[in-house]
């Protein structure tokens, strides 16, 4: 309807106009079609047409051709049926359907527009009012001082757009900075577990190079270092306990001796003190002409349980003129360092010294943590005197006894595991 006359509008009758047009030229065609069939079957009855009783098919097609003409007398068609269309018609007929369609998709499109221009806006305030929930809205709140509500309302009717970029930017920020830490922690707990995993086998096969060390600067021994230290090594013959013991006063090492051990079950021995290590050309006994050899460890595990795997772990200190005690059958020997030296394990052949005094060479593995190299400590007995001393004898030594290696210390975890998985004891 038109707002001002009341009547039908433009669009309205431009639409009526196609549609009238449309209708009678669908009708055209079909009563052409119709009108032309009934006349070429008139045409063929030819005699049929005088007889009394006609068919239904001539009286059908008669009656086609009397509507025909009845049509054409009343103007019930506005045009002729059987006339052609002009040209003018149907550019009248294309140009009103354009119209129509484009005028009617305009509107559809703008329509459209609109209705999803306020969605957004209505979405944009929901935006904003959940931002100012959360605490978020600085950026986004209502601008504060004096204005008119007018104004006013329309600040909040709509969303800036540059407002609406920053917080699509802050939110797909955040959506990326949270990815890429979900993708790190996915990294990080398996790289974390193998870390831990190969630090800890590390720790369990190399932890002895870290303590040995420190160890070294601690007392070893199990006696105070006052203690040990008030011993006066110008007093000879002084009556001792009848427990075999090594002191040594420096490093604070009081630990007991194993005398009359198998080499066998030297290394078993270690772990309950430091033993006498007999060999042929070196089987001294204390204040005996000989050498006479103790050994003990100077490095193991921090877990493993022998108490004395740290206990020569300082020898590398001692230095010429160190005072070194042994208590042996209730009588206390005295040694004084003259010297150290390392040597490959299997230069067994060292221990065998050539002299006319009563020696003593203490052996332990060098350098500290491993059991590479073997550090050799010799001493000389100064106390009690050895004038007279018997020289020491040689023992027979059965063949299945005779080491190739010096004493070494603890095996390492992967010592352990390959002896295991070998079958060696």
């Amino acid at each position: 309807m038109d707002s001002k006359t009341g009547g039908l509008s433009s669009d309205e009758k431009q639409r009526q106009a196609a549609t009238e047009i449309a209708r009678r030229k669908v009708l055209m065609s079909y009563e052409k079609q119709e009108v032309k069939e009934a006349a070429d079957f008139i045409k063929k009855q030819g005699k049929n047409l005088d007889s009394a009783e006609k068919s239904s098919e001539v009286r059908h097609a008669l009656e086609i051709l009397e509507k025909s003409e009845k049509r054409g007398a009343l103007g019930v068609s506005a045009t002729p049926v059987l006339r052609q269309v002009s040209n003018e018609e149907w550019k009248k007929y294309h140009t009103a359907w354009q119209d129509y369609y484009q005028k009617y998709y305009s509107q559809y499109y703008m329509n459209a527009a609109k209705e999803y221009v306020a969605k957004e806006q209505v979405k944009k305030l929901r935006e904003e009012e959940n931002l100012k929930k959360n605490g978020l809205s600085s950026g986004f709140g209502a601008d504060s001082g004096s204005g008119s509500a007018g104004s006013q309302g329309e600040k909040n009717s709509e969303l800036p757009s540059s407002r609406a970029k920053q917080f699509k930017e802050r939110i797909r920020e955040k959506a990326f900075e949270r990815a890429k830490t979900t993708a790190r922690r996915r990294w990080v707990m398996p790289i974390l577990f193998g870390g831990a995993v190969v630090l800890m086998i590390l720790f369990l096969q190399y932890n002895r190079l870290i303590f040995a060390p420190i160890a070294a600067y601690v007392s070893p021994g199990d006696q105070p270092a006052s203690e040990i230290s008030a011993v006066d090594p110008t007093v000879t013959l002084t009556k001792v306990s009848a427990e075999n013991r090594l002191i040594i006063p420096k490093l604070n090492i009081d630990v007991p001796v194993h005398f009359e051990v198998g080499l066998d079950d030297v290394m078993a021995k270690m772990n309950e003190g430091v033993v006498h290590y007999r060999i042929n050309g070196a089987s001294a006994y204390p204040g005996e002409i000989g050498n006479f050899v103790i050994t003990g460890h100077s490095a193991g595990d921090i877990y493993s349980a022998n108490q004395y795997k740290f206990i020569f772990s300082g020898l590398e200190r001692l230095e010429p003129g160190d005072i070194i005690y042994v208590h042996y059958n209730e009588v206390r020997y005295t040694y004084k360092m003259t010297g150290s030296e390392i040597i490959e394990p299997t230069e067994v052949s060292k221990l065998i010294l050539d002299t006319d005094k009563p020696m003593l060479t203490l052996v332990t593995c060098w350098p500290l943590g491993t059991s590479r190299y073997r550090l050799l400590i010799s001493a000389e007995q100064v106390s009690p005197s050895y004038e007279g001393a018997k020289k020491a004898e040689d023992t027979e030594i059965e063949v299945g006894e005779i080491e190739t290696e010096m004493p070494r210390n603890e095996d390492t975890l992967f010592e352990r595991i390959w002896k295991w998985l070998t079958g060696q004891e």
